[in-house]
């Protein structure tokens, strides 16, 4: 077994890599991938028809979930966003479209009212942004622990899909003991449950 040092300098070369790689994709593969991202999105919603999904609102390099979101909001899903707080939790607000406003770490987040943590509770479908992912459904987020306190919060836990670019879905990504699997994965390309 790997020391946890050595397992965090790995992280940390693998975001980095992600990072480089996602701030110069070009335009047009760009585009593409949203396409297929917002296409394989919205056939898992019509599956698994779940009455309440959580996505996370892209920022400007990672897969972009706007137009799912879109979607969503024109097919009657309905959808929570997360605005991140202080204290590392998060808090959640309806995805109705409308305004937009740069939060913490210069992430953009939906203006709208707080829900009560009750309605995170009864979420159905969680979709949630990843680095990277293996063929085993480890997820390596971005190292601030937002979502994984999320995830520890729900008493059941739903479906939880990582959303990633196709050259994110990894052999292998490095993991420490307190890491914990996904249920499946959406890229540009696929939906692969685990």
């Amino acid at each position: 077994m790997e020391s946890d040092a050595l397992v965090r300098d790995a992280k940390g070369t693998l975001r980095a890599e992600v990072r480089r790689r996602r701030r110069t994709r070009p335009v047009s593969e760009r585009e593409t991938a949203t396409a297929g991202l917002t296409e394989n999105l919205s056939a898992l919603v019509r599956h698994r028809a779940p009455a309440l999904v959580a996505c996370y609102l892209s920022g400007a390099d990672e897969p972009n979930t706007r137009p799912f979101l879109s979607w969503a909001a024109a097919n009657g899903v309905e959808v929570l966003v997360p605005l991140s707080r202080p204290d590392g939790l998060l808090d959640w607000v309806h995805a109705r479209g409308g305004t937009e406003e740069v939060g913490l770490f210069g992430i953009s987040e939906m203006v709208g009212d707080v829900v009560d943590p009750s309605v995170f509770q009864s979420v159905d479908l969680l979709l949630i942004p990843a680095a990277a992912v293996d063929r085993s459904g480890m997820r390596m987020g971005w190292g601030r622990g937002y979502f994984d306190r999320a995830l520890a919060s729900l008493e059941e836990q739903p479906p939880v899909f990582a959303v990633v670019y196709d050259d994110e879905l990894r052999e292998s990504v490095p993991a420490e003991n307190h890491d914990r699997p996904v249920d499946g994965v959406v890229t540009p390309r696929q939906i692969l449950e685990f």
